[in-house]
């Protein structure tokens, strides 16, 4: 893998871990967004769940277990065209780089994960 396909793999992680923890800890931005896409505060644990299972499985996907690096990409595919979905549901289009941003991420992440 290239060191640029490493790098984005390791963005992606970390980004999505961050976001993770964010959204156990109830940060005020989470909070805020959460309540314009209407998606309740007690959704937040199970998203960020999955936002620091995604990290971790890319995490494991760069040293070594790919098939678990490219469930974790693919997972986090799901998960942000979803995000995008709710954006779009709700007309909430401001801020929608955001989950744009991490739903093209995850994307790259599959063919750099295919290329170890």
């Amino acid at each position: 893998m290239t060191a640029l396909a490493t790098g984005i793999v390791l963005l992606t992680a970390l980004l999505n871990a961050g976001f993770g923890i964010a959204d156990y800890a109830h940060a005020k931005f989470v909070l805020a967004n959460s309540a314009e896409v209407r998606v309740p505060p007690s959704w937040l644990p199970m998203l960020g769940t999955a936002k620091l299972a995604g990290g971790l499985g890319l995490l494991i996907g760069l040293f070594g277990g790919r098939p678990v690096g490219l469930l974790a990409a693919i997972g986090l595919v799901l998960f942000f065209l979803g995000a995008v979905a709710r954006h779009i549901q709700t007309r909430v289009y401001y801020n929608i780089a955001f989950p744009g941003t991490f739903l093209l991420l995850s994307i790259v992440c599959v063919p750099a994960l295919l290329s170890i």
